[in-house]
């Protein structure tokens, strides 16, 4: 059995700058022990840990999908410590990943729905990682339709923004991108609040419905009245609480919510389920 304390050897294999203000880059790493990627069995929703020796680790959701071989993404968003030590690593430098840790998103209990995605900032790894899953061929007939609501403060600050030109290429996937603002003349997407977008485009709820919602707190806290309004049951809502991860495996008591610990019993929670839980996250 693997020790949930060690992390697996990886070496970064390319790093890429997300946004104009360089705070957000996607590293993209490969397992010195091809091994190493088969026990590293995960799926879109789950985070892991990112261990650098000497600084520390930091948790963060899995961008990659699992239908993504021979590599794993993370977007990191450069805050502190271990981050800003990360930021100045190089190609081909040598760290850890610890995980795959938490809970998923439920895809099984979502298959034969639509299935609404609305992410805001730099959130959007871990959905990122469901959209590959689900465009996936042999995953895509397990789905009926799929609608992307993303926003970001301005255009270059949007993730991501290749593969957000390929999806809307497409004719299997409903994407909507907004920004709060931007003076850009040739910006051909919404202006808007996440959850005015959300208003405006998401699809009605019923019992062939589910909406993945994953940003910061004051979207979330706005977009679900609006998910109210549209008619979504509580428990065909799923959030992530991704932000309040801590150790990893609910040892270090930093993530609980009442009884639950989020490392543990989280990330990802139903919306009527986080209502049976103290308001304190």
């Amino acid at each position: 059995m693997h020790n949930p304390y060690l992390p697996y050897p990886v070496r970064i294999e390319e790093i890429i700058t997300e946004t104009e203000d360089k705070n957000l880059k996607t590293f993209k790493f490969v397992f010195l022990d091809e091994k190493d990627e088969e026990k590293f069995a995960y799926m879109p929703g789950q985070f892991a840990e990112l261990s650098v020796a000497g600084e520390g680790e930091i948790p963060i959701g899995i961008a990659s999908s699992p239908t993504e071989k021979g590599f794993v993404l993370f977007t990191v968003n450069k805050v502190g410590r271990v981050t800003t030590h990360l930021h100045a690593m190089k190609a081909g430098d040598v760290m850890g990943i610890r995980g795959p840790l938490g809970n998923w998103y439920p895809w099984e209990q979502m298959e034969g729905k639509n299935v609404v995605i609305i992410g805001g900032g730099f959130a959007f790894t871990t959905l990122r990682s469901s959209i590959v899953y689900m465009l996936q061929p042999e995953n895509r007939k397990r789905f009926k339709e799929i609608h992307v609501i993303y926003g970001a403060r301005s255009p270059g600050m949007l993730l991501y923004r290749q593969e957000l030109a390929a999806w809307e290429a497409r004719d299997d996937i409903h994407m909507h991108i907004t920004v709060d603002a931007t003076e850009d003349p040739d910006w051909k997407y919404n202006v808007g609040f996440v959850p005015t977008i959300t208003e405006q485009k998401a699809p009605p709820g019923n019992d062939d419905t589910y909406a993945i919602v994953c940003g910061p707190p004051i979207m979330i806290k706005f977009t679900q009245p609006v998910l109210d309004k549209l008619g979504y049951a509580h428990d065909h809502i799923i959030m992530s609480l991704e932000n309040r991860m801590k150790c990893g495996i609910g040892m270090c008591g930093r993530c609980n919510i009442g009884k639950e610990f989020v490392c543990r019993d989280g990330p990802v929670f139903t919306l009527d389920r986080l209502a049976a839980m103290p308001k304190e996250y």
